[in-house]
């Protein structure tokens, strides 16, 4: 059997990451962030959030969040 701990929320990962829970909405929609929907619900493996953030440590990589603006 799995852990329990295993996927996290996007309210789990932005308490760790101590981002808006607002800001992993939009990395998660953009792909920037891995994770992935369970019916409306995002799901983020909690290993795979670890590393990017080891390999976003390692190239220096900053996130950067643009809004498209509509006319």
């Amino acid at each position: 059997m799995a852990e329990t701990d295993e996927f996290w929320t996007a309210e789990e990962v932005s308490t760790y990451l101590r981002i808006p829970q607002s800001t992993i909405y939009k990395l998660a929609q953009d792909k920037v962030l891995p994770g992935f929907k369970v019916g409306k619900h995002w799901r983020f493996r909690r290993e795979t959030i670890l590393e990017w953030i080891k390999v976003k440590e390692e190239n220096g990589s900053s996130l950067s969040i643009t809004t498209a603006k509509t006319s």
